[in-house]
């Protein structure tokens, strides 16, 4: 079993498939904006990030959210639930973490199927 990376970087990689499993690096938005504008940024770059790896949202397996403040849950999970395939909704977990920067207020991780 080949390991393929996509978007390789010094640190890290943007996906890593490894079989039939598509892993993504944790996905953050734009500084500046509220949860509810990361969260859409975020939900972008990872349909565009499994498209690159040949999947989509309706194939994600799990998903691990961290929110700088537990408070805007709610918020996020607006715009997530626009987003996410009814039928098809993954494993999720959410917590909250100190992110890499103040400027961070949502993250995401996602494993899918290829």
């Amino acid at each position: 079993m080949s390991i393929r990376r996509i978007d390789v970087g010094p640190r890290m990689s943007q996906i890593v498939i490894n079989g039939n499993t598509v892993y993504l690096a944790g996905q953050v938005g734009q500084p500046g904006g509220n949860v509810a504008s990361q969260t859409r940024d975020v939900l972008a770059t990872i349909d565009e990030l499994l498209a690159k790896a040949g999947t989509d949202k309706t194939k994600i397996l799990q998903a691990i959210i961290w929110l700088a403040d537990m408070s805007t849950f709610a918020e996020m999970n607006a715009e997530w639930d626009k987003w996410v395939p009814q039928g098809n909704t993954p494993a999720r977990a959410t917590g909250e973490a100190k992110l890499a920067g103040p400027e961070y207020l949502v993250e995401i991780i996602i494993t899918a199927a290829a």
